[in-house]
């Protein structure tokens, strides 16, 4: 199986930008989807982004459309998230995360989706 380790997170102002990484380790990751989700104390956990085994499609949340983007690269083992003109709303635990491609089919909209977690890293923006 596969291993996840999430960097990046941090504390930033609203209307900056955040790159977070996910390092994976253990069964290959170009076998997997990756994704991130995130989730705060309010809120059940959320998912964000994924992205295919070979970055060919994406998928987003409506509410991160034109903010946040999720990238991969294969050969470095690692998922990136680029989060631009962050909100307070996105202050959060973000968490990368990884399925089995057999979800692909009908695309990702929820945390039950994916089967391997990583421990989060966290978020703060302030306004």
């Amino acid at each position: 199986q596969v291993q996840l380790l999430e960097s990046g997170g941090g504390v930033v102002q609203a209307g900056d930008s955040l790159a977070l990484s996910c390092s994976t380790s253990g069964s290959p990751s170009s076998q997997y989807t990756l994704g991130w989700l995130r989730q705060s104390p309010e809120k059940k956990r959320e998912f964000l982004a994924a992205i295919s085994s070979n970055s060919g499609t994406t998928w987003y949340v409506d509410s991160v459309k034109g903010r946040f983007t999720i990238s991969r690269d294969n050969a470095k083992k690692t998922v990136y998230l680029q989060m631009n003109n962050l909100k307070p709303e996105d202050t959060a635990v973000y968490y990368c995360a990884a399925a089995h491609k057999i979800n692909d089919r009908t695309g990702y909209d929820s945390p039950s989706q994916f089967n391997f977690w990583g421990q989060g890293t966290q978020v703060t923006v302030s306004s």
